[in-house]
């Protein structure tokens, strides 16, 4: 099965970097990487051309313009170009542990979604991850929160990996799925502008379409780079389109990938 992983970034090529290398060190290597850019400098341009000149992995630039956050556009872009039948979403601020890639492949079934875990770096570590470029993290594992999320286990994986048909807990910087299901609920809603909800929104209509939602715990780990919380002002507007998502059950929206197709 062809694989895209789609990583999206803004501006922040230290932590990119490590996304990159951490990628290249997957057992299971994706057929295509595709860089969901929100509009970011030249910077994180040089660094993903300097990157692909050396590595030997297939790293497509999918960029537009800064016109403010509008992640739910940025993604719905990438997965368009996508060559692959199956879609990885993470963000660029996530290392991935080695069997990451793997772990979503061996868990993916057709009317289904994956939904991974993450353990969250404190500031002070991130800043010495990105200084020393660590990739490798344990349990024991200095300056890490929530770190039962570090643990990776088949045994433990195979028992509580579980069937979980509910929005809590649901984030689309360690998500995976089929791509002509997220075709099928047209993608992500490009009315989202401003940070929030247009990840939740996404699953409320793949949940109204019928594709069920699969939590893997102690496997699909990423390791999550501390950064300043967002600007929450569009909070509001967007929490309405969320809520009529819910309330009208809705499994479509008017203004999604097919913008791109």
């Amino acid at each position: 099965m062809s694989i895209s992983l789609i990583v999206t970034t803004y501006n922040r090529p230290d932590a990119l970097l490590l996304v990159l290398k951490s990628i290249e060190c997957q057992i299971l290597p994706p057929s295509e990487v595709i860089i969901a850019d929100d509009g970011s400098d030249e910077r994180t341009k040089n660094l993903i051309s300097d990157f692909n000149s050396q590595s030997n992995l297939e790293i497509i630039h999918s960029f537009h313009e800064d016109l403010g956050f509008r992640a739910a556009e940025s993604r719905n872009k990438a997965i368009s170009n996508s060559k692959s039948d199956y879609i990885i979403l993470v963000d660029g601020d996530m290392i991935l542990h080695p069997e990451f890639i793997v772990d979503h492949i061996k868990n993916a079934k057709f009317g289904f979604f994956i939904q991974g875990s993450r353990a969250l770096l404190t500031e002070k570590k991130t800043k010495d991850v990105i200084i020393r470029r660590q990739l490798v993290f344990n349990f024991l594992s200095r300056g890490m929160n929530n770190r039962l999320n570090s643990i990776h286990s088949n045994f433990l994986s195979k028992i509580f990996s579980i069937k979980k048909n509910y929005l809590t807990g649901t984030k689309t910087c360690n998500m995976s799925f089929f791509k002509k299901d997220c075709i099928s609920v047209n993608g992500f809603n490009n009315e989202f502008k401003g940070w929030g909800r247009e990840d939740s929104e996404f699953i409320v209509r793949f949940l109204n379409k019928g594709i069920n939602r699969k939590t893997l715990k102690f496997s699909a780990i990423q390791y999550h780079l501390w950064h300043n919380e967002a600007n929450r002002s569009s909070l509001l507007t967007n929490d309405k389109l969320l809520q009529k998502a819910k309330v009208e059950g809705l499994d479509w929206c008017e203004n999604g990938i097919d913008k791109f197709l």
